[in-house]
């Protein structure tokens, strides 16, 4: 099994760290690279390779200056995205080995066109395709792109770890109440939620289980869901309901 740290950046970025037991690490979406430097340095880390989820500067500005320390560091990221400082374009379906684990890459568009998210070891690194109690505005893709890729990522293991690049948790859940204002599942966990930011903590990494009891983008079939957007639709089918909610979250 890998570790992960988080490392904070911006306002509400994590940087995900993952490392083995000989002081070998990735960074995944390092939007700066002062704080991973910090962290490199003062856990004695040799930086082997980053990943890129996509192609928004809070997720690469830090890549060159990365690159200009650690020279021959392999920067993996999506093969049809701007992203100039990549040494392994990979795509939907490749596979890159991360400290003898094989993590698979799943073509995740909606947010942007050529979004990726990279998934082995039971940890799911989606960028800001998935959040936790929500999903990624469509800057580029369509809805039904999207909804597409939700739906991929909620098919695998429901014990898989879900780790995001923002801490949105806490807004999210306010409109996951908007939609489900009797889930009693929200409401059990916007309480622990709240209680975890109160005191500086993260709610990030959730699960695919829990996503499926909290996030309204993910639960599309569900009866409360598709009556809370019934009167924003012309039809029931999934997609129709997804883009209901994305519309309705983009105006909450």
């Amino acid at each position: 099994m890998l570790s992960v740290k988080s490392i904070p950046a911006f306002n509400d970025n994590y940087i995900w760290l993952i490392h083995n037991n000989h002081n070998h690490c990735v960074v995944v979406d390092p939007g700066d690279a002062t704080p991973v430097l910090e962290c490199i340095k003062e856990h004695d880390f040799i930086l082997d390779a980053i990943l890129i989820t996509h192609h928004h500067h809070d997720h690469i500005g830090g890549v060159p200056e990365l690159v200009r320390q650690f020279p021959n560091v392999n920067v993996v990221g999506p093969e049809n995205e701007p992203i100039p400082t990549l040494t392994h374009p990979v795509g939907d379906g490749d596979f890159v080995e991360l400290f003898d684990e094989q993590f698979m890459v799943l073509g995740v568009p909606g947010h942007t066109n050529g979004h990726v998210a990279y998934i082995g070891d039971e940890k799911l690194f989606c960028g800001d395709a998935l959040f936790s109690a929500g999903c990624g505005r469509l800057f580029e893709g369509t809805a039904e792109q999207m909804f597409n890729s939700l739906q991929k990522m909620a098919a695998l293991p429901d014990e898989t770890e879900v780790y995001c690049a923002h801490e949105y948790t806490a807004s999210n859940l306010a409109f996951a109440l908007a939609v489900e204002p009797d889930n009693d599942y929200l409401l059990r966990y916007r309480e622990k939620v709240l209680h975890l930011r109160a005191h500086g903590k993260s709610t990030i990494p959730s699960t695919l289980q829990r996503e499926k009891l909290i996030n309204p983008f993910l639960r599309t079939s569900e009866a409360n869901v598709k009556k809370s957007v019934a009167s924003k639709v012309q039809d029931s089918t999934e997609v129709e309901i997804f883009t209901a909610l994305r519309r309705w979250k983009d105006e909450f």
